[in-house]
């Protein structure tokens, strides 16, 4: 993260990495969507689609993971805040034979963001896609795990089709 002056704010002007202090930030709602993909073979997408998965229902078992996993977010970032989320949705998207969208959306009332959690949530969804079904696809290949939106706070909305 970094401020309006350039600047990087996980770092101290020593340069040492340190936790932002938000204390002085307001209570404030805030929300944050991420999306990502997963591209692989048609016939593993297919089984997916139809939930013939040997090992059941992968989108509804990485739409669990995804939730687990941002609830959790500031155990595996170093640096990220703890914050009490309000809700994570997430959802799924056929984009066409090969590749498969999870897009999720955080919120929160905290005095920081939940851009960290939405981000997480869906690599970690997309991770457990890739886990539940590379038995019998290991060619798949996950990216484009980005930012869509975020709201709320000192800065307000943030659109990647507005950049």
């Amino acid at each position: 993260m970094n401020d309006d002056s350039g600047r990087f704010t996980h770092f101290d002007a020593q340069g040492e990495a340190r936790m932002v202090d938000v204390s002085s930030k307001a209570m404030t709602a805030r929300s944050a969507t991420a999306e990502g993909r997963i591209g692989m073979a048609a016939a593993t997408l297919a089984a997916i689609r139809a939930g013939t998965s040997r090992k059941g229902d992968v989108l509804g078992v990485a739409r669990i993971a995804a939730i687990q996993a941002a609830k959790r977010t500031e155990m595996l970032i170093p640096l990220c805040h703890q914050i009490p989320l309000a809700g994570v949705d997430v959802a799924w998207a056929f984009l066409n034979d090969v590749t498969l969208c999870c897009t999720v959306t955080a919120r929160t009332v905290a005095a920081t963001g939940v851009e960290m959690e939405a981000l997480t949530a869906t690599s970690v969804a997309l991770l457990t896609v890739y886990d539940m079904c590379k038995a019998v696809d290991r060619g798949m290949t996950i990216g484009t795990i980005r930012l869509l939106r975020k709201e709320g706070g000192r800065s307000g909305v943030w659109n990647r089709e507005s950049v």
